[in-house]
């Protein structure tokens, strides 16, 4: 089983814009809402990927408020196992505005917030339990405000099977010592999160394999449509994405993760996995609402993608 696991989802608004004109009414020329966030992305993404995703992939993750039923209702609709942690917080809401004259992305987004300490606890006594049962487990997501720097930690720390980390900065660091299976930072959260300027790709590399000293096994960097590269091992790979026409860019990277969670799953090497996560990311990009993958589309493309061994 795969466990998708994260504290901030999000009720997310698409707006499309003929041209976005700061400062002035701008008039939608298509508005679209659905469940996002990075836990329901990844969710939604390894359940459209898995061969069964139904009985293979389970979503963990804290709803509220106003969000709480529509998110439940469509994650519902489209089969999926998940299981709610209801809370007193009301579920984010966040806004992406997409202009159509210059493919132009602008996202809005509301932090999550803190989860009072007995929702704490009833999430990790419920991440505890299913984590036991699975393979893969996929942690994601920025941690609320407020909520400790050591709470992912404490999460990696009851996790038997391997993880996949995607999330930055002190929250990662304290995690790394449970050894993850893999990271995924992209280039500006690696920043964020071991400092440097990252100017070159030799830069890159010794910043990768600090996070390998550290615990990571593995540890994946994307950089939106520039190379994937991928350090652990003593190896070191990268890879070029598909070019594609973007229609909305959002949960690209969810898609990644939960394309390398699939595969790995599914006994895959990490070389295969890594082609698996890069096409997961692309076909995401085509389309207008964000996970909603096909499963076909992404085999497809995984096939075309070229991995290269880095010579140093």
């Amino acid at each position: 089983m795969i466990l998708a696991a994260g504290l901030s989802p999000a009720w997310q608004q698409i707006v499309t814009l003929e041209t976005l004109r700061p400062g002035q009414v701008n008039r939608a020329h298509e508005v679209v809402w659905c469940g996002s966030g990075k836990v329901l992305n990844v969710g939604l993404a390894c359940h459209r990927l898995s061969p069964d995703g139904a009985s293979q992939v389970l979503t963990l993750s804290p709803l509220g408020g106003p969000a709480y039923e529509p998110i439940a209702r469509e994650f519902a609709d489209f089969g999926m196992n998940s299981q709610w942690v209801r809370t007193t917080v009301p579920t984010r809401v966040c806004t992406t505005l997409l202009d159509a004259e210059t493919s132009v992305t602008t996202e809005i987004v509301e932090n999550s917030r803190a989860l009072p300490v007995e929702e704490q606890e009833e999430y990790f006594i419920a991440y505890e339990a299913f984590a036991a049962k699975a393979a893969v487990v996929v942690l994601t997501g920025s941690l609320p405000s407020g909520m400790p720097a050591s709470y992912y930690a404490r999460l990696a720390s009851v996790t038997p099977g391997r993880m996949i980390l995607d999330f930055r900065g002190e929250g990662l660091l304290q995690a790394l010592p449970c050894k993850p299976f893999m990271v995924k930072p992209n280039r500006e959260e690696l920043i964020q999160t071991v400092g440097g300027t990252l100017a070159n790709s030799a830069e890159l590399i010794a910043a990768m394999r600090k996070l390998n000293a550290m615990g990571a096994e593995w540890v994946v960097v994307t950089d939106g449509p520039q190379s994937v590269w991928m350090s652990g091992q003593g190896e070191v790979y990268h890879a070029e994405p598909p070019k594609v026409d973007v229609v909305n860019p959002i949960g690209c990277g969810d898609c990644l993760a939960a394309g390398f969670a699939v595969a790995l799953d599914a006994g895959q090497n990490i070389v295969d996995a890594l082609r698996l996560g890069i096409a997961a990311a692309s076909e995401n990009a085509r389309v207008l609402l964000p996970a909603q993958l096909t499963q076909a589309a992404v085999k497809a493309v995984a096939e075309t993608i070229q991995v290269e061994r880095t010579r140093e």
